[in-house]
Order: structure tokens, then C-alpha cells, then sequence
């Protein structure tokens, strides 16, 4: 009976000790149940379009896209074909079966899976259209697209803001001896070592290659700093993901000058435009005391999707705006603008490329440019947006083969642009010259039609860079210079003739 009692607190205390391990194991089993796996993601989306109402959501990440094996075709047809090339290419659009990249009524540009190709020619073939490959393999093509910098060069790009710094102060303290600014393009050598001068930051831009958003902005915010006196860099509002729309202005601040917009990047897979118009404000700053005018300069317009070109998808175009009630995300910004909104050469579709928005101005990023011209009191007489590719110097009216009253003015001075352009190169590239829908395609909704009809903008232009298909989108970094020199040349022009007015 003793021997009893006295098992009792024994067995009491084992049954304790396996509750609790019990409980533990249940609590890790809970802990180990939560951990969410890194290819899900959650995440606050509204329930409706404009609601305030927000529910949680899963989402699987998406995984990096690759184009092995893909090519690009370019399919041609007569005169008489013209509506049969329009009608294979809307359908095969619609299926998935291709992915359009440029063209008018009679020739066009398209990306073809290596799973399409056998389907996809057997149907041209019995249509009577004829194609070539353009580019043989489109994922090789990416890959020796944009080589990377070295270690060393990294390094020697964030010292230049450092030496120059360095190099101002002394410019200062001996004026005879340093009587203008240096070119930002050719730093003063390394100088003193450590600290000092040394704790500044430089940037990393330079046009050997494509650079990130990272890059890009650092650089606007570098010449903020460096020439306070002629730059200024204010934010215009944030992208769908939060990311902001830095615009930077270049003045020397003389009176009564004319002002110039210019942008880049509202296509995320254009790599070229916010390369050449990052070298356009490179010398717009080296030459200010030159300048007779004021510059707007907005790289990057649509900062997500470009991010996402070098993250996840090389050949991604629309913004990243997620569609209610579709799987599909992001919107054609370039069909956003409130005028002439959702006409021809736009899609009510998510899912398409050219998907026109739930509404003009329905995306941050077309709304921030809006609110910018209300809130501005610049003298502003030209609207420049560059794209890629084709070559192309294209005027109002996109939304239908119209022109404006003034069409002639810009054809004038369009041909001026391509006569500079030709010469500034060194490619003796030809740029075609015409309005929009009838030398391209219908576009409704386009910035160049909003700026030409709502802000009254003289001087509007979309211009298309290189190439004219050889490498299309996926342009080598070492056209860079060269692309960008020709843009520079149509800025010169158009300035010109702003000047006038």
C-alpha cells in the first residue's frame, strides 16, 4: 500500500512531462505548418476596382522567364494582303500563339515560341504569307545583350563623385588654375585617399550598358547635388508598386525660355530610350551654359515594369498594376492617356499587351504626369517621348489616320529631326517621318495625342529608335552611343525650333 502511494507523484509527473511534449511538439507542428514557402507570397489587393475594401490574397511568385529557342519572324505580305496579315496576327495574338512586336498593314514583326514554330509556319504557308527569321534565337540574343561591368569599373563609376568634389573644392581656392567645370564623363583622378572627400557616394551610370532603376535615379539625384545651380530632381508621384517618378529639370535660368518635355521608358522592354535620354541629360547638364532652354526630363515613366525587365521577364511592356477579377497584370500606359481613350489600337482584355486601363488616367503613373503639367507654370512648347524600334519620327494623330490643323509645322520640322539624326549616328540611319496611325498603327490613348490635344503642345513626337528589326528589342549595349547620339540630335532640333515660337 506504501509502495503505492508513493508511485503515484512518480507517475504524476511522467504524465505531466509527456503532456507537455505533447503540447510542444503540437506547438512546432503549428510553427512548421505557417512557414510560408519563398514561391508564395501574400498580399493586399482591392476587391473591386477603386474599392478601399482590401483582402488578403495568395499569390505564387512567377518564376524567370526564358525565351530558349523562341525567334521573331517577320511576316510580309502584298498590298492586296494587307487585311490578311492584320486578321492572322489578331488571332494568333488572342491565342497565344504569338506575341506581336511592331509593324504597319503590310509587314510585322512577331515572337514565336520554339513550341509555335512548326504550327505557325504550316498556317503562313497556307496563307500565302511569307516570313523570314530575324532573329535565330531570341534567348541567346538577350543573353549577350547587356554585358555586365566589372568589379573594377563599379568601383572607379562610384568614385567619380568623390573626386569631383575633391577637384570643386580646388577649383575654388585657385580659379586661374581650373576655370570651368570638368566633364562629368572625365573625372579628375584619385587624390587623397581615404576620408575627406571620400565619404561621397558616386554614381554608376555611364553608356557601355543598360543600367537599372537604381542606377538611373541615383544619377538624376547625383547631378542635384553636384550642380544645384542648373538641376533640381523632385518626385512626381509613385508607380503602382511605389516606386518614384523622378523628374529632373535643367536650367541655366534664363528668362522666357521655352520648355521641353522629354520621356523615356513607358514601355518597360525598351531598354534603349531610357539609356539615350539619360545621355541626353548627361549633355544637356555638361553644356548648360549653353542652353536656351529648360528641360523636363522623365527617364524612366514606368519604373515597375522596367524593373521587372531585369528581374523576371526581358520582353515585359505594360506596368504591373494587378487586374481585379483576371490572372493577368499590368496596363499599356501608352493607351492610358485621356484622350481618345479605349479607341483603335487598344484592348478592354488584361490579358492583352495593349490593354487600355479600367479608365483614362486609371494608373499612378499616367496620373502623375497629368497632375505635373496642371501644377506646372513652365513655358512649355514641345512633348518628346522616345520608344523603340523601327526608326520612326511619328506625329498626331494616333488614334485615327487624321492629322492636326498644324500638320505641317511638324512635318517640317519631323524631317529636320530625321535629316539630324541621319548625321549624328554614324550608321547613316534613315528615320521615316508621318503621322502615327497612318506610317505605324492606331493607337488611341497615346501621351503624344494627349499632349498635342489637351496641353496644346506645338511640337509633339513619338520617336522610335533603333534598329529596324535586326536585333529589335533586345538591342546590343554597344548601340548605346550611337542610338543615343541621334536622339540628342533630334533634341537639338526641335529645341531650335521651340525658339522660334
Amino acid at each position: 500500500m506504501e509502495k503505492s502511494r508513493g508511485s503515484r507523484p512518480v507517475a504524476f509527473a511522467f504524465v505531466f512531462v509527456a503532456v507537455l511534449v505533447a503540447e510542444a511538439a503540437v506547438i512546432d507542428r503549428q510553427k512548421r505548418e505557417f512557414v510560408i514557402p519563398d514561391w508564395i507570397e501574400i498580399v493586399d489587393e482591392p476587391v473591386a476596382e477603386n474599392s478601399k475594401t482590401i483582402q488578403r490574397a495568395v499569390r505564387v511568385r512567377d518564376a524567370k522567364i526564358t525565351y530558349d529557342g523562341a525567334q521573331v519572324w517577320r511576316v510580309q505580305g502584298s498590298e492586296a494582303q494587307k487585311d490578311l496579315v492584320s486578321n492572322v496576327t489578331m488571332d494568333f495574338q488572342e491565342s497565344g500563339l504569338l506575341s506581336l512586336w511592331v509593324g504597319n498593314d503590310t509587314v510585322v514583326d512577331v515572337m514565336v515560341r520554339v513550341e509555335e514554330i512548326p504550327r505557325v509556319s504550316r498556317y503562313l504557308k497556307q496563307k500565302d504569307l511569307q516570313y523570314q527569321v530575324v532573329i535565330e534565337d531570341l534567348q541567346r540574343a538577350i543573353d549577350e545583350e547587356n554585358p555586365s561591368l566589372s568589379a573594377e569599373e563599379i568601383e572607379e563609376l562610384q568614385g567619380r563623385k568623390a573626386r569631383y568634389a575633391w577637384w570643386q573644392g580646388v577649383a575654388i581656392r585657385v580659379p586661374s588654375r581650373y576655370s570651368r567645370p570638368r566633364p562629368l564623363r572625365y573625372p579628375v583622378a584619385s587624390v587623397h585617399g581615404v576620408g575627406g572627400p571620400w565619404r561621397f557616394r558616386g554614381h554608376r551610370m555611364e553608356w557601355s550598358s543598360y543600367h537599372r532603376l537604381e542606377d538611373i535615379h541615383g544619377y538624376l539625384d547625383y547631378l542635384a547635388e553636384t550642380f544645384p545651380d542648373v538641376c533640381s530632381v523632385v518626385s512626381i508621384g509613385n508607380s503602382v508598386e511605389g516606386r518614384p517618378l523622378k523628374v529632373i529639370r535643367i536650367s541655366n535660368g534664363k528668362p522666357n525660355a521655352p520648355a521641353l518635355w522629354i520621356d523615356g521608358g513607358i514601355h518597360a522592354r525598351e531598354w534603349i530610350s531610357p539609356a539615350a535620354v539619360t545621355y541626353i541629360i548627361n549633355h544637356l547638364v555638361e553644356n548648360s551654359e549653353t542652353l536656351e532652354a529648360d528641360y523636363y526630363i522623365l527617364p524612366v515613366a514606368n519604373p515597375d515594369g522596367y524593373e521587372y525587365t531585369f528581374t523576371k521577364d526581358r520582353l515585359w511592356r505594360k506596368n504591373r498594376k494587378r487586374s481585379v477579377g483576371s490572372l493577368c497584370t499590368g496596363v499599356d500606359l501608352n493607351r492610358n492617356f485621356g484622350y481618345r481613350w479605349g479607341g483603335m489600337g487598344t484592348s478592354k482584355d488584361p490579358c492583352r499587351e495593349i490593354y487600355a486601363g479600367s479608365g483614362p488616367f486609371s494608373e499612378p503613373e499616367t496620373n502623375a504626369i497629368r497632375y505635373f503639367f496642371e501644377a506646372s507654370a513652365a513655358n512649355f512648347k514641345a512633348y518628346l517621348t522616345f520608344h523603340s524600334y523601327g526608326q520612326y519620327i511619328l506625329y498626331p494623330w494616333g488614334y485615327d489616320k487624321r492629322v492636326p490643323p498644324d500638320y505641317a509645322d511638324l512635318e517640317r520640322v519631323g524631317r529636320q529631326v530625321s535629316t539630324a539624326m541621319r548625321k549624328a549616328g554614324g550608321a547613316n540611319s534613315a528615320y521615316t517621318v508621318g503621322n502615327s496611325a497612318t506610317t505605324l498603327y492606331a493607337a488611341s490613348g497615346g501621351s503624344d495625342d494627349w499632349a498635342k490635344a489637351i496641353l496644346k503642345m506645338k511640337y509633339t513626337y513619338t520617336i522610335e529608335l533603333r534598329d529596324t528589326g535586326k536585333h529589335g528589342f533586345v538591342l546590343p549595349a554597344r548601340y548605346i552611343v550611337p542610338t543615343a547620339k541621334e536622339a540628342l540630335a533630334a533634341v537639338m532640333v526641335v529645341t531650335e525650333a521651340c525658339k522660334s515660337l
